[in-house]
């Protein structure tokens, strides 16, 4: 048993020996593959794509905080204004809607220095303000779909390119090589793999931008109703 043993020790052993003496790199551990070294082998492409996503980043925390900045709590504000103008105080609602700054409160602002006037009139001047106030919250947020449409395809250009480069050097040689197309086909996947995180990443961060948007929208829309009942309301 233990000839037997040492037997198939020695065998092994010798199998490997010609291994390593027929392919030397088979008893090389294999070189780690560092994130930042993938992206600098992805090639020219990986400039315009980092740009991209500098610039989808600065434009989400920008509109992100203008946005959280508009959303503060008003649950109160329509009450007081209602008190305000129950008593005739126009003045003092004004001035606290003034106080206030925020695009509901611009927006009732208007309907007030319209009061007086027929109801379509105000309403008209409420909602061309309130369209304003939206424009205003949507700017560049039109930018972050761009930016999760063009990124994927830059990354594939960059990728298609760098496959049109490899089989280049291939008729070149005259002579298929699978080390040089496969190592050059995966760094040139970088781009494509670099365009798609890209991608997803701005179009989740854009439909969150349109979605605070939205609930924004809603709240105006909601308390421009409830502030024309309440010009609608007998003695007013």
């Amino acid at each position: 048993m233990t000839t037997l043993l040492t037997i198939i020790q020695d065998t092994t052993q010798a199998l490997q020996d010609t291994a390593n003496a027929v392919n030397p790199n088979l008893s090389q551990p294999a070189p780690e593959i560092h994130f930042i070294d993938l992206l600098f082998k992805g090639g020219w492409v990986m400039i315009p794509l980092a740009f991209l996503a500098v610039l989808a980043l600065v434009i989400f925390f920008e509109r992100y905080l203008t946005i959280k900045k508009a959303t503060k709590d008003e649950s109160n504000l329509m009450g007081q204004i209602r008190s305000y103008i129950q008593s005739g105080n126009l003045e003092g609602a004004s001035a606290m809607l003034r106080n206030n700054n925020s695009p509901l409160s611009r927006m009732l602002q208007k309907g007030l220095k319209r009061i007086g006037r027929p109801i379509k009139d105000i309403e008209g001047a409420i909602e061309n303000v309130g369209k304003l106030e939206v424009s205003k919250l949507e700017k560049n947020i039109s930018i972050l779909g761009i930016v999760a449409g063009i990124a994927p395809m830059l990354g594939f250009v960059g990728t298609i390119v760098g496959v049109i480069t490899i089989f280049h050097q291939v008729s070149i040689k005259g002579a298929i090589e699978i080390g040089t197309i496969s190592g050059g086909l995966y760094t040139k996947m970088i781009t494509s793999a670099t365009g798609l995180i890209i991608g997803i990443i701005a179009y989740v961060l854009y439909h969150i931008l349109n979605i605070m948007v939205e609930k924004i929208i809603l709240k105006m829309e909601t308390d421009a109703i409830d502030f024309i009942d309440l010009l609608e309301e007998p003695g007013k």
